[in-house]
C-alpha cells in the first residue's frame, strides 16, 4: 500500500484497500445486520509464562456488544515486551461467534500496515471470510499496536495528513534541493508523530506486534494460534511463525510478503508488478466502447506516462483547492489495480483528467488514505503506516545510492517506477531507526502452514509467494492464476475448498493445486 503523494518505495498492500473503493465510490454499504450479541467472557489459557507476564496472559476477557451481532474486548499488553512492567497499552478486539460447532478463534488481519481488522471484520465478514470459517470459528478482528481503536499512533490530524498526503514537494524531482525539501518534510511528519504519539512510536514494529499476536492467542483461550493474514498480515504471521513455531495452529498467509527481501527490492518487484497490472487492465480495455485509449498498449502505456509528466508540470486545481499532481494521480491509479472489479474506475478516471476534470482522482485517493469528503480522516492509517515501516525496512538514503535506484527503477517499470524512486527519504530522519535486520523466515518446528499466491497480484508479486513457501519450514504453496490483490474468498472454489478444508479438518494439499 502507497501512503503519500510524496515518492515512496514501499506499496505493501492491504486487503482492505479493495473493500473500501468498492464500497465508499459505488455507494453501496456492507454492515452485517443480526440480532445483537449478548455479553459473555473469554478463559484465557493459563499456562506458564515469565513472572512479568503473568498478569498480562491471566486477563479475562469481557465482551460487550457492538455493531449489532458483534462483540468487542479490550486486552492491556505491555508496550515493550522487553520491560513489560514500564507501561502497558490497549489492544482492541471484534469478534463473531461461531455459528456452529466452534473449533476456536481465528484472527484475522487485513494488511497495510496500518489498516483496522475491527473494521475489515466489522465491516466486511464476509469478504474477510466465508460461510464455511463462520461456522467452525469465532472471526476475530483486531487493531494491532499503533492502529486504529488500539493504543494508537497520532501524528496531528487532519492538516498534517492532507499536508503529508497531497501537498507538492517544491523543487525538480531528483535534484539535490527537492531531495533536501523531501527529507526535511519527511522529518517534520517524524517530529509531528513522536510529539502526538509518545513513547509508542518506538516499539509499533512488527516483531512487537507478533508478541502481542501470542497474547491474545491466550488470553481468547487456544493453545494454539489460528490465524489468516492477508497482504502485510502475512508478514505478522510469519513473524509469529518464528517467534513461537510450537504455538501455530493453522496459519494461512494470502498474498504473501517475502521477509528476505531488502528495501529496495520490494520497490522495484512491486513496480513491476503494478505496470503488469495496469498493462493487464489496458488490455482488457483497449477495443472496449468506454475505453480512454486506443491503439496499442504500449501506446497506451506511453500516453500514462505522458498524463504523468503534463500534470508534474502543470497539477489541476481540486475544487477544495488541493492540487492534482503526478504522485497524487498514481495513487488514484494504482488503487482500482487492487482488484480486476474495480477497473472500470479507471476508464472514468482518465476520462476526466483528460477534461481537467480531478472529481475520481481525488475520490480514489481519498479512498486510499482514508479520507472523507469534509476532510476528515476514519483511521490512522497513514500514520501506522510509515511509522511501522520505518522501524521494519532499513534503507539506504544517500543521494547517490537513491539516484541508481531510481535509474533502475525507471528501468524496469518506465511509467511507474520513478513515481516509486527516492522513498529512502522517508524515514531517512524518523525519531527512531529501524530495530529488523531483513531475512528468511524458516519458523523450524511449526505447524504446515500455506502461503496463497496470485499470478498476477500487483501489491505482493507472485514470487514472494513461492520464496515465503519455500523459506518455511513446512510451508505450502497455492497458486491462483488470475489477476488481483489476494484470492481467498476472492477467486475461485479451488482456492476457497484448498483454504476451507485446511482450517476446518487440518487437510493440507500434497501438492500445490494450481488453482
Amino acid at each position: 500500500m502507497i501512503r503519500s503523494s510524496r515518492p515512496t518505495r514501499r506499496l505493501i498492500g492491504a486487503v482492505a484497500t479493495v473493500a473500501v473503493v468498492t464500497l465508499l465510490l459505488s455507494g453501496c454499504v456492507s454492515w452485517f445486520r443480526a440480532p445483537t450479541a449478548t455479553s459473555s467472557t473469554s478463559t484465557p489459557t493459563g499456562e506458564k509464562v515469565a513472572a512479568d507476564l503473568q498478569s498480562f496472559y491471566s486477563q479475562v476477557l469481557t465482551w460487550k456488544s457492538c455493531s449489532g451481532s458483534f462483540q468487542c474486548a479490550t486486552v492491556t499488553a505491555p508496550m515493550t515486551w522487553k520491560t513489560p512492567g514500564q507501561a502497558s497499552i490497549k489492544l482492541a478486539l471484534i469478534r463473531k461467534q461461531a455459528t456452529g460447532t466452534k473449533l476456536g478463534s481465528l484472527l484475522v488481519n487485513p494488511g497495510g500496515p496500518g489498516a483496522s481488522g475491527v473494521d475489515f471484520v466489522r465491516d466486511n465478514l464476509d469478504y474477510a471470510t466465508d460461510k464455511t470459517l463462520q461456522a467452525n470459528y469465532d472471526i476475530v478482528g483486531f487493531d494491532p499496536r499503533g492502529v486504529g481503536r488500539s493504543s494508537a499512533v497520532n501524528c496531528g490530524g487532519a492538516t498534517v495528513l492532507d499536508h503529508y498526503n497531497y501537498d507538492i514537494v517544491p523543487g525538480q524531482v531528483g535534484s539535490d534541493a527537492w531531495i533536501a525539501n523531501l527529507e526535511q518534510e519527511n522529518a517534520a511528519f517524524g517530529a509531528d508523530c513522536l510529539k502526538g504519539t509518545g513513547a509508542l512510536l518506538q516499539y509499533v514494529d512488527t516483531v512487537s506486534a507478533a508478541r502481542d499476536l501470542d497474547l491474545l492467542r491466550a488470553v481468547l483461550g487456544d493453545t494454539k494460534l489460528n490465524y489468516l493474514g492477508y497482504s502485510y498480515g502475512t508478514f505478522l504471521g510469519a513473524t509469529y511463525a518464528e517467534l513461537y513455531p510450537t504455538k501455530t495452529g493453522r496459519l494461512v498467509l494470502d498474498g504473501a510478503l517475502d521477509p528476505a527481501t531488502t528495501d529496495f527490492e520490494v520497490t522495484d518487484v512491486q513496480a513491476k508488478g503494478f505496470e503488469s497490472a495496469f498493462r493487464a487492465y489496458l488490455k482488457n480495455c483497449i477495443g472496449q466502447k468506454d475505453c480512454p485509449f486506443h491503439g496499442t498498449v504500449d501506446q497506451a502505456m506511453t500516453e500514462t506516462g505522458q498524463i504523468l509528466d503534463q500534470l508534474e508540470a502543470s497539477p489541476l486545481r481540486n475544487s477544495d483547492g488541493r492540487l492534482l499532481g503526478a504522485n497524487t494521480m498514481f495513487v488514484a491509479i494504482i488503487l482500482p489495480l487492487y482488484s480486476k472489479d474495480n477497473w472500470p474506475y479507471l476508464n472514468t478516471l482518465f476520462s476526466e483528467v483528460r477534461k481537467g476534470v480531478t472529481t475520481t482522482a481525488f475520490a480514489l485517493a481519498d479512498s486510499y488514505n482514508d479520507r472523507s469528503q469534509n476532510g476528515s480522516y476514519n483511521s490512522n492509517s497513514t500514520e501506522a503506516f510509515v511509522s511501522i515501516n520505518c522501524l521494519d525496512y532499513a534503507s539506504d538514503s544517500s543521494i547517490a545510492s537513491m539516484r541508481t535506484e531510481a535509474a533502475q527503477l525507471a528501468k524496469d517499470a518506465p511509467i511507474f517506477g520513478p513515481r516509486m524512486a527516492y522513498g529512502g527519504t522517508s524515514c531517512a530522519k524518523w525519531p527512531f531507526q529501524s530495530t529488523r535486520v531483513r531475512g528468511p523466515i524458516e519458523a523450524k518446528g511449526s505447524g504446515d502452514i500455506l502461503v496463497v499466491g496470485t499470478t498476477n497480484d500487483p501489491a505482493t508479486p507472485y514470487v514472494w509467494a513461492k520464496n515465503l513457501a519455500g523459506e518455511l519450514d513446512r510451508g505450502h504453496l497455492v497458486t491462483y492464476h488470475g489477476e488481483g490483490h489476494t484470492a481467498y474468498n476472492k477467486s475461485n472454489s479451488c482456492v476457497n475448498n484448498t483454504v476451507d478444508d485446511y482450517f476446518v479438518k487440518g487437510t493440507v494439499p500434497s501438492k500445490d493445486p494450481e488453482c
